[in-house]
This record gives C-alpha cells, structure tokens and sequence, in this order.
C-alpha cells in the first residue's frame, strides 16, 4: 500500500473578498465562503488521491467572525484521515485585514470527499503518512468524529427513538409537544 505525506496534498487558497460576494447585511456571504471551503477539499483530496473526488458529507461549520469586503481570506486544507476510498479534509478559513494586518479565525471544518474514477465508482485512496504528533492527533479524531456521527444516526432513527424518554429533555426548550 502506498502512503503519502500530508504536506504533497495540501492547498491553500486566497482570495479578496469583493462586494458582489456580501450578503444583505454588507457581510461577506456564508454560502460564499462554503462554495471556497468545498473548492479547496476537493482540490486536497484529489490531489492525495490522485482521483476526482466528491463532497460525500460536510461536519459542522459555525462562523465565528463576520468577513468584511474588501478582507483577504485564506483558506487552508489538509487530509487528515484517509480510509478506504474515503478521506476526511480539515479546512480552516481565516480573514485578513489588509491595512491593520489582524488576522482573524472565522471557521473550520470537516468535509469527507470520496475518491471517483472515470465511470462514477469510488477507487481506493493512498493512505495518509503520520509523522507529528497533530497528524496522528488530527487521525485520531476523524476516528472518534465518525463513531459518534454513526451512534447519533442510530439512537435517533425512527425504529429506535422512545418518545417517552425524551419528553423531560424538551421542557426547558422552545418547544411545545401537543401529542
């Protein structure tokens, strides 16, 4: 099997945030920035593949800091776990004042892009070359990640859900149950 080191994947991407790119509110747009962070996973993943990859599922974005027009952004990938014909790409995407030089974190996630040949079948991936201590923590917790994504998708299926025994939890919520 071959193994590659996560440096010959990465990409990093930067951009000038321009005022065609803001929202209502003259804030850079959210769907903008997931349109860049997806760009930049399948461009790491690929390039580790050495495939055409695919968005199979996105972990959890929060946007921590609003991103103003006219802001550099730089966005940076790494494939942090590599399993058969899948991998997990960390992005981190961070602003940049260009006349106060502030850098400011705005969000990271996880996407899981799978590896496709010519005909549209997953192909196996090279696996990934830890040698630091971060990359065998970053290994670690897509581990962890996707045991828990798998035991949360199955307590709350519908032949496993017990109404009963979530009804205490939804009382200090926005919610009414009128069953």
């Amino acid at each position: 099997m071959k193994f590659i080191p996560i440096e010959a994947s990465q990409v990093t991407l930067t951009q000038l945030m321009l005022p065609s790119y803001s929202n209502f509110s003259g804030k850079i747009h959210g769907g903008f920035i997931l349109n860049l962070m997806d760009q930049v996973a399948f461009s790491c993943a690929s390039r580790h593949s050495g495939h055409y990859s695919v968005t199979a599922s996105v972990n959890k974005v929060d946007f921590l800091h609003p991103i103003e027009v006219g802001e550099l952004v730089t966005l940076k990938s790494s494939v942090n776990y590599t399993g058969r014909t899948s991998m997990v790409v960390g992005v981190r995407v961070e602003s940049e004042n260009i006349k106060t030089g502030e850098v400011k974190h705005c969000n990271s996630s996880y996407f899981t892009m799978v590896a496709k040949d010519e005909e549209n079948n997953n192909v196996p991936v090279p696996g990934l070359l830890l040698d630091t201590e971060e990359s065998v923590r970053r290994y670690v917790r897509s581990i962890y990640r996707q045991a828990q994504a798998k035991e949360r998708n199955k307590s709350f299926q519908k032949e496993n859900f017990i109404l009963k025994d979530h009804l205490d939890e939804l009382k200090n919520h926005n919610a009414k149950v009128m069953l």
